[in-house]
């Protein structure tokens, strides 16, 4: 998994925290939950606020 597949980690990171809203998230704790998601093995640094910003929109997405 990388940074570029924000579908699959806004999912993955549904499935793993069904109870969080995403809304309430700090960047820097989805960064880190992001890069400790089984299966992500991409440059940890790559993971820019507008790649959060595109997580966090399809988290919110998934969890409606």
């Amino acid at each position: 998994m990388k940074w570029s597949d924000i579908n699959v980690i806004a999912e993955a990171l549904y499935d793993q925290y069904p109870d969080i809203d995403p809304l309430t998230i700090r960047f820097t704790d989805l960064h880190n939950w992001v890069v400790d998601l089984e299966g992500f093995d991409d440059d940890h640094s790559r993971g820019g606020e507008k790649v959060l910003e595109a997580i966090q929109a399809a988290w919110i997405d998934e969890a409606r």
